[in-house]
């Protein structure tokens, strides 16, 4: 299914992915941008889903490549999150593709809020004498924490989406203790799986508007690749801003929307 749209709706569209394909490889949320543009083209939901996971697949693969390439990220330690996502992200796909995602949506701007107080609630310095950090839990604990996270936020991320990348930076800082840098590596290549096998099942139903898709993909894949060189040059203090002003926004819209 493909929609005839005027040069500047097309225009306005490349630019929107330019645009989120930047801030999505630097701290994830870019489909708070391509979404609601794609919306306004008048495309039915569920193609704007689809639709979205074709273009989110170009930006996801393009960082998730550039932080493999750099050294910053190794796919063999994080298999079993690799393999959680995978399967999170299969049964959402399913599922929004049977049913509303209107209580998600109801949910969606607490949780992103509360993602952000967390990050920029002070914390106490603690004595030098004190590790700064416990040691980490057994391999196998780590294991199951990584399948677990992997399966929840790959299903949401099939489910519906926005925001996805914003919740791996969270989780993979709190749960796994990674800077800001590693953590946008963990975020990109999860995101890049959750939205190929959402994009997969996308194809399977038919949901996808391949003309738009494919060119909005490019586009967004070329903001991605500026994103993700500027966040491995100028690290954790130019991640952090952006980060919280994405998570904002986002908050912020869906607040707005409901």
């Amino acid at each position: 299914m493909e929609l005839a749209l005027d040069p500047s709706t097309l225009l306005l569209l490349g630019s929107v992915a330019l645009l989120a394909g930047f801030i999505d490889a630097i701290a994830g949320g870019g489909g708070m941008l391509v979404m609601p543009a794609l919306l306004g083209t008048g495309m039915p939901p569920h193609l704007v889903v689809g639709t979205n996971k074709l273009i989110g697949t170009f930006g996801s693969s393009s960082a998730s490549l550039t932080f493999i390439r750099k050294g910053l990220f190794q796919p063999a330690r994080w298999w079993a999150m690799s393999f959680g996502t995978f399967i999170g992200a299969l049964i959402g796909a399913v599922l929004i593709y049977l049913m509303s995602a209107g209580v998600l949506k109801k949910l969606l701007p607490l949780a992103i809020l509360l993602a952000a107080v967390y990050l920029i609630w002070p914390r106490r310095a603690r004595p030098s004498a004190v590790p700064s950090e416990p040691p980490l839990p057994p391999h196998a604990i780590r294991r199951g924490v990584k399948l677990l996270t992997g399966g929840v936020i790959g299903f949401y991320d099939g489910f519906i989406g926005p925001g996805t990348g914003a919740f791996w930076m969270a989780a993979a800082m709190k749960l796994f203790r990674l800077d800001l840098v590693a953590a946008a590596g963990v975020a990109r290549f999860m995101n890049f799986i959750s939205n190929l096998t959402a994009l997969l099942t996308f194809v399977v139903f038919g949901n996808i508007d391949y003309a738009i898709g494919l060119s909005m993909g490019a586009l967004l894949m070329l903001g991605s690749f500026a994103g993700a060189h500027s966040a491995i040059r100028y690290g954790a203090p130019f991640i952090r801003p952006v980060f919280l002003l994405v998570v904002f926004l986002m908050a912020g819209r869906l607040l707005m929307a409901g």
